[in-house]
């Protein structure tokens, strides 16, 4: 049934500019492939498992975008949208309390991190500094995270849309600049690719504080000092949230370390697909992001109907999105392919896992968008469980065994990601919506 027109706009008009946001870390991560592809096939396997190896860590703080927009959400449900960024200030506190030591430690022990992930010298003299960068940045994208959960639980998405897609325009020359030092400019190479990165995100958290200044005074930002309840919800809510990224990146990182078994090729090949995951998914995160702020709304309202109401017209809409975006890629694999690995040998080895995702993405973005609105609804405990389990039961065993024991590859590794994995993912998380044990949740 399709959802009422109202509906229907409502959530394409809180979605789309979170989309469009969300769209330009896809680019930036993209653009990154395509620079770093001129430098070499290792060049590119170095900047795949750094970035995921980079969100063990810096996931843990976009678990507070989760716990900012649930709360602020259900405040402004409630109508105390005077109080709604006292959460903005205690996410921001327990930023900089926890970021800056972290990141310096993780800094300095990166170079021996990262071998554990992946022994090939090429591969490494690559990505560790890259991912020296990426973790420097941690404080910025926590403080980002923060300011990005506040705007998108206050219908302002469009705020997040225009910092976020200002800093990623302004990243691609950064990064153009870094890499391949033009007019007489040092060239750092792939390094270059994690100084324009960090850059980006010092930027981000600039122009955040400038609109928060401008259009959050009303709102208490950096006007009311934090609560120590405010500040124990959020870590209440952000530990498992953020423990559901470092999770699900470190499982990433693993899935790296296992295709890195079966070959260099097949590790630049996976590279390619996971950044196209990010592409065809991208409605479904979108779209869950924005309907967690339509469910945490109705349920600060306690109207719990409404709230369930909102989830499956959001997924109807993401359905729909997530079926054009995915045609390209089982039409068109190999073209798409070819924009990020130039050589046809090592190119033949995605082109089948290509096409899979194009049609399977249609039942597995089910899971990331229900996942999204259990994590808005306060669920965030049990989410993280199915996380948990379904990878270090299910998906990590499989790919081991499909791949490198038993000789089937890369396509084994990925018909394990995408069947045994994300679509039972899916199906459990169905389960647990139309169970709607969330709608009993309290946060205070």
């Amino acid at each position: 049934m399709i959802p009422p027109a109202d509906r229907v706009k409502r959530i394409v008009s809180l979605g789309l500019p979170i989309m469009a946001g969300m769209s330009t870390h896809v680019i930036l991560g993209v653009v990154d492939m395509v620079f770093v592809g001129f430098i070499g096939t290792a060049a590119i396997g170095a900047v795949g498992l750094a970035s995921f190896f980079s969100f063990i860590y810096l996931g843990f703080f976009w678990g507070g975008s989760v716990a900012v927009q649930a709360t602020v959400s259900r405040l402004k449900g409630q109508g105390q949208e005077d109080r709604t960024a006292e959460f903005l200030n205690a996410a921001i506190l327990l930023v900089l309390l926890t970021a800056p030591a972290s990141s310096l430690i993780l800094v300095l022990a990166t170079p021996w991190l990262l071998p554990l992930m992946n022994d090939d010298p090429s591969v490494l003299n690559h990505g560790i500094p890259y991912l020296q960068w990426l973790i420097a940045s941690g404080t910025f994208v926590g403080i980002n995270a923060a300011f990005g959960g506040f705007w998108n639980a206050t219908d302002r998405s469009r705020i997040y849309m225009r910092v976020v897609m200002a800093t990623g325009l302004l990243n691609i020359p950064l990064n153009y600049i870094f890499i391949f030092g033009p007019l007489g400019l040092p060239a750092f190479g792939v390094t270059g690719a994690g100084i324009g990165t960090a850059l980006a995100s010092v930027l981000g958290t600039l122009y955040y504080f400038y609109f928060g200044v401008r259009y959050a005074r009303q709102n208490g930002f950096l006007h009311r000092r934090p609560a120590l309840s405010q500040m124990n919800t959020l870590i209440r809510l952000a530990i498992p949230s953020g423990s559901q990224q470092v999770i699900e990146c470190l499982t990433l990182s693993l899935m790296y370390k296992i295709v890195g078994l079966i070959g260099t090729a097949q590790l630049a090949v996976f590279s390619v697909l996971m950044n196209l995951i990010n592409m065809v998914g991208l409605p479904a995160w979108g779209l869950g992001i924005a309907g967690a702020t339509l469910v945490g709304q109705a349920l600060g309202r306690d109207d719990t109907s409404d709230a369930s109401a909102w989830a499956w017209d959001v997924v109807k809409v993401g359905l729909a999105a997530m079926a054009l975006l995915g045609i390209p890629l089982w039409l068109l694999s190999d073209s798409i392919l070819a924009i990020f690995i130039h050589d046809p040998e090592v190119r033949i080895f995605g082109i089948w896992p290509c096409r899979i995702l194009g049609i399977i993405i249609v039942f597995n973005g089910i899971g990331y968008i229900l996942s999204a609105m259990l994590n808005g609804a306060g669920d965030v405990k049990r989410v993280m469980y199915v996380n948990v389990c379904t990878q270090y039961f299910l998906l990590l065993p499989g790919a081991i065994l499909l791949g490198p024991y038993l000789g089937f590859g890369l396509m084994g590794v990925w018909a394990m990601h995408q069947f045994g994995f994300r679509a039972v993912q899916s199906g459990i998380f169905i389960y647990m919506w139309r169970r709607r044990r969330w709608a009993n949740i309290r946060f205070w």
